[in-house]
């Protein structure tokens, strides 16, 4: 047998960030003619006795999880340093979002798509919805806490085992299949400044047998809604006014009620409505810009609404001594509501100059006098926009298992598919019905129906009616696969058993997101919805050997094979070694190829409008600051798939060391490097910037300024392979264990250190949402019937959003995280925490309304909970 490892096992397979300090995995040493199980661990498939590797893995068990205080998988990663820019939670979710009530995670920064997330080893569907309408991920809401037994990272590219989207690394959830009893869990918990409440319960109930054992989860989650207007520094849209800084923006909306009015031959010659009974608010108008401003922030959501309920259950049957059968069967409900301003428009609604509801009939000397009109018009007159998101996850997975002679074997068959349906049922007009109402429509009665735009109260609640419209968006995700694996010893070598494992994948997998006909036609206008279908299927063939070329000394090769129906074949191999000169050391590195297949959303896209932050850099130069020009505003993007897109392919290396400098006290320290070639991206920015005077590529309204381009209309935008990115740094795990009259002590630190970021748009370690240091803290205490933890987490500062050419940085931020468990009573553990413990603000950031970089930070404040566990 291989005599990999004892000691060093606590570091290779090291835990929590947010709980460093907690129980390490140590490998206990047997007698050499005692038969050992041989496991399979995450990032290999081949079983081995020890639970050490030559790959980087971070597993985090229940217990570090439920320490952490966190209550749902997103959140605990959102703290873990080697979590990067491209991680996303419901935060910030609102109706302009295309993923709403999802939630994923991107290692080193990477992407969510170019994180593989597994369950049990194995692949799940992607969400029908994609973020930011082309980022394929899976949806980590979908997995409740109390199924979890332990979270495996692998911090290292993999595609060399698990084939497209292991690019930056792994991770993979292992569900509890051991329960013997009943255990019932309940928490609650509140935040500090309002809204986010939450509650959530538990039943874990099965039974183990020599032939059998059953395990069954039950869990609900709901959790109340936060506004940005809960929080002090989001109340409101105009950070101008708000922080009193003046390189802030006011980003207030140009579209307000009544609203802007304007020519329609050149809508740059506009005038704030201040005619007739109902004008523009005092505090909302802005006569340097000629515009009526409206403060959407109050109204948009911050952590949407949510409520969950899963079910999960674990079996297995031995058939014979060799043989068992399994199965895992998962589902779950989830419902999310997430709220946005009434829907604005920007001079795409018009009245004729004989209109009699035109505002200047009766003013022959204006020079707006019998002229067409346009106008930024807001509708808060049916109410602020509401969807409703309910979706339906199912995941089944039947197998056999079993062994012949030294051999393990595994055949299993998975479907999973994920339902979403998205509901506008408040605050969404129709575009087209709202333009025959201000022309006036025919009633059967022969009456005519008016809605007027820039007199809100003489509207009927019959005009209101007929411009108002409900939406509905469905999705649909499937994955359906068939795979096998055979692992065991080849030949007994010198220094140990030389192992193989090789193995085969067929998936099949679909995406359907369809709005209905109204978005189709453009009919509504002021959100975003996007439309993709696509389907692929996918085969494999991999292997992977295990050379013990000393007793020190072990090296694995892994190569991967795999066949798309839509954009053809790759192969990738890595090659590894663990080297472990002494008891107290071990030497670990890797290197190996990568890639990502394009995104069904990515192939697939219709059209789709979206509506991104971007600055008019070409306009803004030849004008200067007139007219907004140089301000960050909501602009229309237009975007469709890419059916030519070719895959991303990377390269990347990692190498480390593991050193037990006493029993009580050790480290790791690893040293990573990718490099990404043909990452599929788009950027709008760049194309305003570059192309923004390329009529065919942006388009431009007329204008009477001087030597004014115009105001853009629509950018047309697409999916691209454009570009490389380049990134490397270094991951240190310091432990120390300390006994004393006082309890025990384990100390823990984590850092997360990026020595180089480059991107195709020039961004840098350090650069926006990038910070180059992350690190958490922590120290764990346990005595008599009592346990604490208290972790410092800490986010490094980083650059402003490069467009706005502000030579200040977004500031660092470190958090504070405390629980206490009380064990005195019997079967019980009764718990008190609080994240955030200071209430924390998060740093100013110019870039947008809410005043701070909510990919990167949390607005949630200090949350606060109690928690009772009762087994039996």
């Amino acid at each position: 047998m291989t005599k990999f490892f004892s000691k060093k096992t606590s570091l290779a397979l090291s835990i929590s960030a947010a709980l460093l300090a907690s129980q390490s995995f140590n490998a206990v040493a047997e007698e050499a003619n005692e038969e050992i199980e041989r496991i399979q661990i995450t990032g290999s498939h081949i079983k081995r006795t020890s639970m050490e590797g030559p790959s980087p893995i971070t597993s985090l068990s229940s217990d570090d999880i439920q320490k952490t205080g966190v209550t749902d998988l997103i959140s605990l990663f959102t703290k873990l340093p080697i979590s990067g820019q491209g991680t996303f939670s419901t935060q910030a979710n609102s109706s302009d979002d295309t993923a709403n009530g999802g939630s994923s995670v991107s290692l080193r920064g990477l992407g969510a798509d170019s994180t593989l997330i597994l369950v049990n080893g194995r692949r799940v569907s992607v969400s029908p919805f994609a973020k930011g309408i082309d980022t394929a991920f899976v949806d980590i809401n979908n997995i409740p806490l109390s199924a979890i037994k332990r979270v495996d990272i692998l911090k290292d590219g993999a595609s060399a085992t698990y084939g497209s989207d292991a690019v930056a690394g792994v991770i993979n959830v292992v569900l509890r299949d051991d329960v013997d009893g009943v255990e019932l869990s309940g928490k609650v918990g509140t935040t500090a400044d309002g809204g986010g409440d939450e509650q959530s319960f538990s039943l874990v109930f099965g039974n183990q047998t020599e032939k059998s054992s059953h395990t069954f989860i039950l869990e609900y989650f709901d959790r109340e809604e936060v506004l940005y207007a809960d929080r002090d520094y989001s109340r409101s849209a105009n950070q101008a006014a708000l922080t009193g800084d003046p390189l802030a923006t006011d980003f207030r909306s140009s579209s307000g009620i009544p609203g802007t009015i304007a020519l329609a031959s050149d809508p740059s010659n506009r005038l704030i409505d201040l005619f007739g009974n109902d004008i523009c608010p005092v505090e909302d108008q802005d006569p340097e810009n000629n515009l009526c401003r409206y403060d959407y922030a109050p109204h948009m959501t911050m952590i949407p609404d949510a409520e969950r309920f899963s079910w999960n259950y674990m079996g297995k049957y031995e058939i014979n001594d060799t043989v068992r059968a399994f199965a895992e069967l998962n589902g779950q409900n989830s419902k999310s509501i997430v709220r946005g301003a009434g829907s604005p428009s920007f001079n795409e609604l018009f009245m004729s100059g004989d209109n009699p509801n035109h505002p200047f009939a009766d003013m022959p000397d204006h020079p707006f006098y019998q002229q067409d009109l346009t106008m930024r018009r807001r509708t808060v007159d049916i109410g602020n926009r509401e969807k409703r998101v309910d979706s339906d996850y199912y995941r089944a997975i039947l197998g056999l298992q079993g062994e012949v002679n030294d051999w393990s074997w595994e055949l299993a068959y998975s479907y999973i598919k994920s339902e979403s349906t998205e509901r506008g049922v408040d605050g969404f007009p129709n575009s087209r019905r709202i333009q025959e109402a201000i022309d006036g429509v025919q009633l059967d009665d022969g009456t005519t129906l008016y809605w007027n735009p820039f007199e809100p109260s003489a509207n009927s609640q019959e005009s209101l009616d007929y411009i108002e419209t409900t939406t509905v968006r469905v999705g649909k995700s499937t994955n359906r696969s068939i795979d096998f694996k055979i692992s065991g010893p080849v030949l007994e070598m010198e220094h140990g058993d030389l192992l193989l494992a090789l193995g085969a994948e067929y998936r099949e997998e679909s995406i359907a997101d369809n709005p209905d006909d109204q978005f189709l036609r453009g009919d509504i206008f002021g959100t975003e919805a996007t439309q993709a279908n696509g389907s692929r299927d996918n085969t494999a063939i991999f292997g992977e050997l295990a050379i013990p070329v000393l007793d020190t000394l072990e090296v694995q090769l892994a190569v991967r094979y795999e066949d798309y129906s839509d954009f053809g074949t790759t192969t990738d191999p890595k090659v590894s070694f663990l080297w472990a000169p002494s008891d107290d050391l071990s030497v670990r590195g890797s290197y190996g190829t990568a890639f990502r297949a394009p995104s069904l959303h990515q192939l697939g896209l219709g059209r789709t409008d979206e509506s991104p932050n971007l600055v008019d850099t070409q306009r803004c130069a030849l004008i200067g600051d007139q007219d907004r020009a140089c301000d960050p505003q909501e602009y229309t993007a237009v975007f469709e798939g890419n059916p030519d897109l070719g895959p991303e392919e990377s390269e990347s290396y990692n190498f480390g060391v593991i050193y037990n400098v006493t029993d009580d006290l050790s480290f790791s320290i690893d040293y990573y490097n990718y490099d990404i070639e043909d990452i599929i991206d788009s950027d709008t920015q760049f194309v305003m910037d570059n192309f923004g005077l390329d009529p065919n590529i942006v388009e431009r309204r007329p204008t009477s300024i001087p030597g004014d381009p115009g105001e853009v209309i629509q950018v047309n935008d697409s999916f691209q392979n454009i570009g490389d990115l380049e990134t490397s740094g270094l991951d240190i795990d310091i432990r120390y264990n300390l006994e004393t009259e006082y309890g025990q002590f384990r100390f823990g630190y984590i850092m997360n250190y990026v020595t180089k970021f480059e991107d195709f748009r020039g961004t840098e370690e350090g650069g926006f949402e990038q910070p180059e240091v992350r690190w958490t803290t922590s120290v764990d205490w346990l005595k008599d019937d009592f346990s604490a933890t208290v972790a410092v987490n800490y986010i490094g500062e980083f650059d402003q959003e490069a467009s706005l050419n502000i030579d200040k940085k977004v500031d660092s931020m470190t958090t504070v995280d405390a629980t206490i468990n009380y064990y005195g009573i019997e079967d019980t553990v009764l718990t008190l925490g609080a994240t955030n413990l200071f209430n924390e603000e998060p740093p100013f950031a110019y870039h947008d309304f809410m005043g701070f970089v909510v990919n990167v930070h949390n607005g949630q404040g200090r949350f606060a909970y109690a928690q009772a566990t009762y087994k039996f």
